[in-house]
């Protein structure tokens, strides 16, 4: 004879953060399910526009992700989430007692204010330090989760959690597992694109975009944000667009000769749809990325044109114009990890506001 044990909700111990801590681990574990379950599946492959033979857990709701990725961590005490008690301790040697895994809490100094005011904003009235104006007028449009929490330590192990579920690199990351699940509405345009700072790569480097085990072909595509996006992607000189076509088709019988030889190779077969993707780009690429087509008033909101703010700013741009071209995954970083301000905070700090406040607030 079994003692049946109580039955409660499946849902009644679990809190909110625990739910929020182990989305990021759900979403990467669904989608792995997904992989896996994906060679018994017995229905008619579907095929989405881009030709790609792509099977889902369920039909996708959301079409497209912009994801602006702040190296650095921007200080939630100083933008997002004032610390009422923390201004009361200001000056008292008081880290210690709550440092918790800190490795040299007796080589911190005391408790310090935020340097900036904060004020009300929109009818939901959140509070915004007066670091951030534009994006303090977005309030009422914006989810703000301020629960979240974290114990590691190490900004590049905390960067492979991040961007692929687990403090280990090799790992698929977001946007891979995106472009693998809903893959593009655009075969002249890569599913997942990523716009690095022209200053310099992020922490970590390309390992922030990798596909990992996934197929080489859902890993980030590098956009630059001027000039021309992709390198080496247009021949040196013009040529008509017959001869054109007849190369392309010729050397698509090639590949496709080359690769029957040699069946069971991702990477070639990865290799040879990067290049006849490249060869697709060519016109689509250089349309998306051209921002004379919108007016001075939208460049002028953007902050396209401020010394500080234009990079970031055509960046954010050039995002919702891919968006609206069918990308489904968009990737923004900034250079190294500019928001780790552990000293000049509050100068440190507004420099980094200025030059992506704006650009937020109008994408």
């Amino acid at each position: 004879m079994s003692i049946e044990e109580p039955r409660t909700s499946p849902m009644a111990a679990v809190s909110r953060r625990t739910f929020l801590e182990s989305v990021g681990a759900g979403f990467y574990g669904s989608a792995l399910w997904s992989l896996l379950q994906s060679e018994q599946a017995a229905a008619t492959p579907k095929l989405k526009p881009s030709g790609r033979d792509v099977r889902t857990v369920r039909p996708p709701r959301a079409k497209s992700v912009i994801q602006l990725f702040m190296n650095g961590g921007p200080s939630q005490m100083d933008l997002f989430d004032p610390k009422p008690e923390l201004k009361r301790q200001h000056g008292k040697p008081y880290f210690h007692k709550i440092a918790g895994e800190v490795e040299f809490p007796d080589a911190a100094g005391a408790l310090m204010r935020s340097p900036f005011k904060f004020h009300q904003h929109g009818e939901c009235g959140m509070w915004v330090s007066e670091a951030m104006p534009h994006l303090a007028r977005c309030v009422d449009d914006i989810a703000f989760i301020r629960s979240m929490h974290t114990t590691n330590l190490t900004h590049e192990l905390a960067l492979f959690k991040a961007h692929c579920g687990r403090m280990l690199p090799g790992l698929p990351s977001l946007g891979a597992w995106t472009a693998y699940g809903l893959g593009t509405e655009n075969q002249e345009l890569p599913a997942y694109v990523v716009l690095d700072d022209p200053q310099g790569l992020p922490v970590n480097g390309i390992q922030s975009w990798q596909s990992g085990f996934l197929p080489p072909e859902h890993q980030g595509t590098r956009f630059r944000a001027t000039g021309t996006p992709v390198l080496n992607l247009k021949r040196e000189f013009p040529e008509p667009d017959a001869i054109t076509l007849a190369e392309r088709a010729f050397i698509n019988e090639l590949d496709d000769r080359h690769r029957r030889r040699r069946s069971g190779q991702p990477r070639l077969a990865a290799r040879i749809a990067s290049y006849q993707l490249a060869a697709r780009m060519q016109l689509a690429a250089t349309d998306a990325l051209d921002l004379r087509q919108e007016d001075a008033s939208t460049q002028q909101m953007y902050g396209i044109g401020q010394a500080e703010s234009d990079s970031y700013g055509r960046r954010c741009l050039i995002a919702r114009r891919l968006v609206e071209r069918g990308v489904r995954f968009v990737q923004l970083y900034v250079n190294g990890q500019i928001w780790d301000n552990h000293s000049q905070l509050k100068t440190g700090l507004e420099s980094c506001c200025r030059r992506t406040d704006q650009p937020v607030a109008a994408l």
